[in-house]
């Protein structure tokens, strides 16, 4: 079981992050904020596929005139995503958005982050400090000689004082890099130095493949090791697979729980049916269930019995086109291979009503 690193809880909207509360999943919609019916469409599938909290970009005055109707459409907390012009923060706060993300890399002066955080705070509004190292401070990056783990702490701290000079701490911090050495250096050297409760994620991480890679070494080395609150898996795809990769990223190493957790084996010459197109289909027809349940595939009788009695609804290889089906434990009855993805489907679907 891992042991987390107690830091303070902030709201946003009706989800805890910190404190006791669960790791929870966030995603960013891709589609221009001005585009309200796309805004809320993403939003809705990102809603379903299990996102917890949504941010959304507010470039400029268009997008932030959106925000109220985005905000009334949405199953999800809304986070307005803000660079560069302060006065688009401020516009933000009055439209009702249930956090901002600002860049203390380019927010601008010490008196218009303090001039948001007075915003904020009448309205009761969380700030996360979110530190890239492609937009660090340039007198930080002389300092450091780069983007650093160092500079990317400091840079957060030093805002993080800004803000709290005028009585402001309902405060969270992310400290993200393109690489995963950097980053899990820049958290662990912060664990120690505040108790904000922590963003998790790896910057521009890549594709759907690469990107959810790096992403679950990265934030997965660093949930292990008890430090982080929310997660955002940042990729070069549709969000809605950045909610699917977060969420096994929290359920292998036992964090939360949701959906079909598919255990299927490499496969080799001992399969006794096709292993690799029966899974695949099973992970694709089982992609609307949230009920937490374990399916096992398995194509022979070395693991595939144990690992099918373990799971709550599983098959194993027996002979050529033949396999045992397993329900709780218990082997039921022999099946061929020609029906085992629309077996299990059916098995899932009755087990979770």
């Amino acid at each position: 079981m891992v042991e987390r690193r107690k830091s303070r809880e902030v709201r946003i909207g009706n989800v805890g992050v910190g404190g006791s509360n669960p790791v929870s999943i966030q995603s960013m919609t891709n589609v221009s904020t001005s585009d309200v019916r796309a805004v809320s469409e993403q939003v809705c599938r990102l809603a379903a596929a299990g996102c917890e909290i949504v941010r959304v970009a507010a470039p400029d005055a268009d997008a932030v005139a959106a925000l109220p109707a985005i905000i009334d459409e949405s199953p999800l907390p809304v986070v307005a995503d803000i660079h560069f012009d302060y006065r688009l923060a401020l516009a933000a706060i009055e439209a009702g958005v249930h956090a901002l993300r600002i860049n203390p890399g380019n927010i601008g002066s010490r008196k218009r982050a303090e001039a948001v955080a007075r915003a904020a705070s009448e309205k009761n509004i969380p700030i996360r400090i979110g530190v890239n190292a492609g937009s660090l401070e340039k007198p930080l990056l002389e300092k450091y000689g780069g983007p650093t783990a160092e500079a990317m702490v400091e840079s957060a701290l030093g805002h993080a004082r800004i803000i709290e000079n005028v009585g402001f701490y309902d405060i969270k911090i992310s400290l993200k890099a393109s690489d995963v050495p950097s980053t899990a250096e820049a958290y662990r050297l912060m664990t120690g130095k505040c108790d904000y409760p922590l963003h998790l994620g790896i910057t521009e991480a890549g594709t759907a493949f690469t990107g959810a890679i790096k992403s679950a070494v990265g934030i997965g080395i660093l949930l292990a090791e008890g430090i982080g609150d929310t997660i955002r898996v940042s990729l070069s795809a549709d969000p809605v697979e950045e909610v699917r990769v977060g969420w096994e990223i929290l359920k292998a190493l036992e964090l939360r729980n949701r959906g079909v957790t598919l255990i299927s084996c490499p496969t080799c010459s001992r399969s006794t049916f096709d292993v690799v197109s029966v899974a695949a289909e099973i992970e694709r027809r089982l992609a609307d269930v949230i009920e937490p349940i374990k399916v096992a595939v398995m194509g022979c009788v070395v693991n595939g019995p144990g690992e099918a009695k373990l799971a709550d609804i599983g098959v194993a290889g027996m002979k050529e086109g033949k396999a045992a089906l397993y329900v709780e434990g218990k082997r039921v009855r022999t099946i061929g291979a020609d029906g085992i993805a629309d077996l299990i489907e059916d098995k899932v679907r009755r087990f979770v009503r």
